[in-house]
């Protein structure tokens, strides 16, 4: 499943919204600089849908605030 996640990298207080059935903002400490802000991301949404970090990959948007994320089912 594809999932599509608008971040914000340095944020003062993380935060995780659900803003429909596929779609996420999420604000993270962690700075947009090698790749911290990223790995968040990913702990974040596999905690949200109960797996493994590892088994959630970003398919688009390694360098934008706008991700698409696969998901597995």
């Amino acid at each position: 499943m594809y999932i599509r996640v608008r971040v914000a990298a340095g944020a003062k207080k993380e935060s995780f919204e659900q803003v429909s059935e596929d779609s996420f903002l999420v604000s993270v400490k962690d700075p947009a600089e090698q790749n911290f802000a990223n790995r968040r991301v990913l702990e974040l949404i596999a905690a949200h849908f109960g797996i493994n970090p590892k088994q959630v990959r970003i398919i688009s948007g390694h360098h934008s605030p706008g991700k698409i994320l696969s998901v597995p089912d």
